[in-house]
């Protein structure tokens, strides 16, 4: 399980850890990691041009400490002071014991010079550290920082975050305003959330956690499941297992208009591990073509037979009644699409059984009163919003898809997918596939973040760097589940 926590978690945690240790030593850790992380993507260190932007307090410091480490394996490293007077002393002191120079941002120190030089400086290098600002930033970067941002995004050389890209809010995941995009960030002690979240996601490139010995709480702010947590989660069959006993999934979707969208979150269902799938709606024709052995009914759900969970609104268009009706069955619920717009906040936050609800960004926004861009920009909080509102586990989809609980505790992110995923349909398959995970059993929590796990592993797999359609990604599920099973 990969675990990030909160700036406040880990700035006390990083209080108590300094009290016990000598005074330094702390940083010390921190600038070992991050010099390392920099040779190893450099490969030849002698003779390489290493830029340090360079902020005031122990982020820069965390720079210049790694900085005269590299100057004396012979790299040439210059630091750029963004706040010459406020840069970290010691530092400052140690690189140039090592052989390294500083410049002011705008000019060099002591010199003229001007930013233009500046510019070109970091421009030039094999390798510019990005030191500007810790994980307390917010509001994007400074604006006498943007020219050095723009630099190093047009540099030949690699971006080498401290920590997590300067501009970016490490709690979050927005970006408001102009950050540094980074090749790799190189963290601390545990992930921050916005080094797993979009946009920010986006900005740190590869992620390399660096353990610096910090004591944490049990229980992050955000966790991502890895192949052995989804391997210990997937429902198995035992030798005595039947239909019933592995679950069945009932798939309310599909419309006249829309009677693919019910034949694809079946193919997700029945590939999701439950025994048996039920199927009601006006596709069934469409669907038992496509899968004969789906249990097909034109009765509605209270009519459908046992099943042990229920899929809702894919393709339903305006058909309230059978959300209704669904949503009144004492078992588990899985809302999609349509049935997120027709189901009631009231109806749902009295349900005594989970629900599980999977807007994409869109419906998020609609479903909250507000823009589509707020929810992309601030997904966290979107996410335990609406799972707050409406009492329910909250599965947001998009390029960092979230899970969050009306209970609290750590929301799932997401590490699989692809791009390639953002087809009609593909949130169909989903839909069928964490549905039939809750008939097998699984939480709501589990259900949709195992789902999307392996969803987003069969988007890849499907794809292979190539477009792919929904029913490629249904056909890719088997191979998925084989692939975290090992």
């Amino acid at each position: 399980m990969r675990s990030a926590y909160s700036v406040d978690t880990v700035r006390t945690a990083e209080r108590e850890l300094m009290a016990r240790l000598p005074e330094g030593a702390l940083m010390q850790r921190a600038a070992a990691g991050l010099a390392a992380a920099c040779a190893d993507l450099l490969g030849r260190v002698y003779g390489s041009r290493v830029v340090l932007l360079v902020g005031s307090g122990d982020n820069g410091g965390d720079a210049l400490y790694a900085g005269a480490r590299l100057a004396r394996r012979g790299a040439g490293v210059t630091a750029v002071l963004l706040a010459p007077e406020r840069a970290h002393a010691g530092g400052l002191a140690a690189l140039r014991r090592a052989g390294g120079r500083a410049v002011v941002a705008g000019g060099a120190e002591g010199a003229g010079g001007g930013a233009q030089g500046v510019e070109e400086l970091v421009e030039r290098a094999d390798l510019v550290v990005d030191g500007i600002v810790g994980i307390g930033g917010k509001g994007g970067l400074r604006p006498d920082a943007v020219p050095l941002a723009a630099a190093a995004e047009r540099s030949r050389g690699a971006v080498v975050a401290v920590d997590l890209p300067s501009g970016v809010d490490a709690g979050t995941g927005e970006v408001r305003g102009v950050a540094v995009r980074a090749d790799l960030t190189v963290t601390f002690g545990t992930h921050k959330p916005g080094l797993l979240i979009d946009p920010a996601r986006e900005y740190a490139g590869s992620v390399r956690l660096v353990d610096i010995g910090l004591e944490l709480p049990a229980e992050p702010e955000l966790e991502a499941l890895q192949h052995a947590d989804v391997a210990r989660l997937l429902p198995l069959p035992r030798a005595e297992s039947d239909k019933y006993r592995r679950g069945v999934v009932g798939i309310a979707a599909g419309s006249a208009r829309y009677p693919g969208a019910a034949v694809l979150a079946v193919a997700g269902a029945l590939r999701g591990g439950a025994g048996a799938v039920r199927y009601v709606g006006p596709a069934g024709d469409a669907v038992l073509t496509r899968f004969p052995e789906t249990l097909v009914s034109d009765q509605g759900p209270k009519h459908a037979g046992r099943v042990q969970a229920w899929v809702v609104g894919p393709g339903a268009g305006d058909d309230a009644a059978t959300v209704g009706e669904v949503l009144a069955a004492d078992v588990p619920v899985l809302v999609d699409a349509d049935g997120l717009r027709l189901a009631e906040a009231g109806v749902v936050r009295a349900r005594r059984a989970p629900t599980l609800m999977t807007p994409h960004a869109g419906e998020a926004a609609a479903l909250l009163g507000v823009d589509r861009a707020e929810v992309e920009g601030g997904r966290l909080a979107a996410a335990r919003e609406l799972a707050g509102r409406y009492g329910a586990t909250v599965l947001l989809k998009g390029s960092t898809t979230l899970v969050a609980d009306s209970g609290g505790g750590a929301v799932r992110v997401n590490p699989t997918g692809t791009s390639w995923l953002a087809t009609a349909g593909s949130g169909d398959v989903l839909s069928g596939l964490a549905g039939s995970l809750l008939a097998a059993g699984l939480s709501a929590v589990d259900a949709g973040s195992v789902g999307a796990y392996v969803h987003g592993l069969a988007g890849r797999l499907a794809a292979d760097g190539a477009p792919v359609g929904a029913h490629d990604v249904a056909a890719a599920v088997p191979e998925a589940w084989r692939n975290v099973l090992g």
